[in-house]
């Protein structure tokens, strides 16, 4: 009988153990070893299609087809989706990955860190194109692109275009946290770029430039440049261990 009533006691207590961890938030459940669920996706702040009817009013009669624009928002790193391909007439926004040049990102971390229209710069161009024609090159199937600005007008010295390549496929992104880079055109996947070509399109427009903003950079400590007599010990710790000591050794 007290074999009978100890069972039950322990199955009630599993269930009433498995009820709880069952109501708690996900965050309270975690463990080591436990498979979290992945972040949210968080939209960027930025209306896109607001940034597109502005170029194309800035751009007038450059743009003969405004039905599309392509938007390239710089200020995020090419491991989330930044080309913005707004539909004018129907309102909507997709957002697909496209690379950045070698010459704006030295240390290929993901992040542009400075636009150029120098030839031989290998960087991304700022400002607003109108896409041109179609041809088939090295790359592929690509489309030239003429740049409207002081920002960009060296684009077709430069041989700035739209192509796809292997580095800008997403799959990339899961194993190496971000994009390849070109040397100054806006790359796609090969898979996607078929899609992209078709609906930009020649004679439509493109913009790029940083849109969103960073995520502050962190503050580097530095040390005095003269320690005061008798806190050299203090500098040596703290270049050693990266804070100053509670008190003196």
């Amino acid at each position: 009988m007290n074999k009978l009533i100890d069972r039950r006691s322990m199955l009630g207590a599993v269930v009433a153990g498995a009820g709880a961890l069952a109501a708690m938030p996900l965050r309270a459940q975690s463990m080591p070893g436990w498979i979290q669920q992945p972040a949210p996706f968080v939209p960027p702040a930025v209306d896109y299609a607001e940034v597109a009817k502005r170029q194309l009013a800035m751009q007038g009669r450059n743009i003969p087809q405004t039905d599309r624009v392509g938007i390239v928002d710089f200020g995020l790193p090419s491991s989330r989706p930044r080309f913005a391909l707004v539909d004018m007439v129907a309102g909507k926004v997709d957002m697909f990955p496209v690379t950045h040049g070698r010459g704006s990102d030295p240390q290929h971390d993901g992040w542009l860190k400075s636009f150029s229209n120098r030839v031989g710069s290998l960087a991304t161009s700022r400002g607003a194109y109108r896409t041109s024609d179609y041809y088939w090159g090295s790359n592929g199937s690509s489309m030239r692109l003429a740049g409207l600005e002081p920002d960009n007008n060296n684009a077709d010295q430069r041989a700035i275009v739209v192509h796809g390549a292997w580095y800008a496929e997403p799959s990339l992104i899961a194993t190496q946290g971000k994009l390849g880079r070109s040397e100054g055109c806006f790359v796609f996947g090969e898979e996607l770029l078929p899609m992209i070509l078709y609906k930009l399109g020649p004679g439509r427009l493109l913009f790029a430039d940083k849109l969103s903003l960073p995520p502050p950079m962190p503050v580097p400590f530095e040390l005095p440049a003269t320690p005061a007599p008798g806190t050299e010990h203090m500098v040596r710790a703290t270049a050693q261990q990266g804070s100053f000591p509670t008190k003196a050794d």
